[in-house]
């Protein structure tokens, strides 16, 4: 099911772990900053265009984030075992099913 990583063939020097993390998560941030300056022009910008552009970027963005958070949720709830998974009250487990049928995530085959 999960796999563990591989192990770089040319390990990295001693202290270069938190040096290297460190850098990844800067680059990150200062592109981050790059794309929200960019669109925030793009946004006030007169033409509509543009605008419709920026949104559907930041959008397209959101949906990206919530899938690797999905991708991560996921990820957890597969390693504890199914007796040890979080039990749910009546009103999640409702909001649960209602989701559930808004997204036709629907756990009987359609009709034919």
């Amino acid at each position: 099911m999960l796999t563990k990583p591989k192990e770089p063939r040319i390990p990295l020097p001693k202290g270069w772990q938190g040096c290297v993390k460190s850098a990844v998560l800067h680059a990150n941030a200062l592109a981050h900053c790059a794309i929200v300056y960019a669109r925030a022009l793009a946004a006030d910008s007169i033409n509509a265009r543009m605008r419709l552009a920026s949104e559907n970027d930041r959008l397209h963005e959101a949906c990206g984030l919530l899938r690797e958070e999905l991708r991560i949720n996921d990820t957890h709830i597969a390693r504890i075992a199914p007796r040890c998974r979080p039990h749910y009250g009546l009103h999640e487990r409702m909001t649960i099913l209602e989701l559930r049928a808004a997204r036709l995530w629907l756990t009987f085959p359609p009709p034919a």
